[in-house]
């Protein structure tokens, strides 16, 4: 990892390389709402926790052999797992804190082991299921295995991962259903569950907050969608930055204009409205 620097630019850096550190991009999340904690510290626990997968896996292994070394080390004597409760904490969606809680949301936990099996020499990725994120430890286009870190690491057979996929609304066909996800598709995942997260009413301007600063990271992502930039805009003003604001959401009406006008004429009313506050 490269010497410390602005967060936010090292963030852009590392997800627009060529070879995405997802642990690192998510570890920054963190300097987020701890602006004193350093990522190496959380670079050193995968690192640490990796060496125990190795000890346990041993020097030739296969998908079931690595799965089962995984869910000893990190589901059992780690006890990296989760609870329905976890969903209503932000604690849950931080890479740091799920680190060192051992507790966490589906897809950070899934982030652990994959981290955690990079650095042992395992072939680990994500499955980003509806509803649900788990992992594949193996060639996802030969022989592999599933494993549900959410639950401790238990394995989860090709037709649970399909019916979960269909309970939550998936196409059981879906052929693209069981593949590793990208790197920045997780992160921008784990962005919109902070979003989601922070979007309640009883989270108030402090929700506003967090909400901020979980968009502004998902606009440094390569691929994001359009309508961030519109609500950056409405946080800016919610936040008191109501010319930064209503900037953002004059060029955001310009740029859906041609698409949707009605839009657009919304949402610069937005942008006079943000003016007015500055008088």
């Amino acid at each position: 990892m490269s010497a410390p620097g602005n967060p936010r630019d090292r963030f852009a850096s590392v997800v627009r390389a060529d070879e995405v550190d997802l642990a690192e991009a998510a570890l920054l999340m963190g300097v987020e709402v701890d602006p004193t904690f350093d990522p190496a510290v959380g670079i050193a626990e995968l690192d640490r926790l990796a060496a125990a997968v190795r000890a346990e896996a041993g020097s030739e292994y296969d998908p079931p052999r690595a799965a089962a070394a995984l869910a000893s080390v990190l589901g059992g004597r780690a006890r990296f797992f989760g609870q329905q409760s976890d969903y209503a904490d932000l604690r849950s969606s931080l890479l740091h804190e799920v680190l060192r809680r051992r507790r966490g949301l589906p897809i950070l936990l899934s982030v652990v082991w994959i981290e955690v099996g990079r650095r042992a020499g395992l072939p680990v990725y994500g499955v980003a299921l509806p509803g649900h994120f788990v992992v594949g430890i193996g060639d996802p286009d030969g022989g592999f295995e599933l494993a549900d870190p959410f639950h401790g690491g238990v394995p989860l057979s090709v037709s649970r991962a399909r019916r979960l996929a269909a309970e939550a609304g998936g196409q059981t066909g879906d052929p693209t259903l069981l593949q590793p996800a990208r790197p920045t598709a997780i992160l921008l995942r784990v962005l919109n569950n902070i979003r989601a997260w922070a979007a309640q009413p009883e989270r108030g301007i402090e929700g506003a907050w967090t909400r901020l600063w979980a968009v502004e990271l998902s606009l440094l992502l390569p691929r994001h969608p359009a309508a961030l930039r519109h609500e950056r805009g409405s946080l800016l003003a919610r936040t008191g930055q109501f010319a930064a604001g209503a900037r953002q959401l004059q060029e955001y009406a310009e740029l859906v204009e041609r698409i949707d006008p009605k839009v657009a004429e919304s949402v610069l009313a937005e942008a006079k409205a943000a003016r007015a506050r500055l008088n």
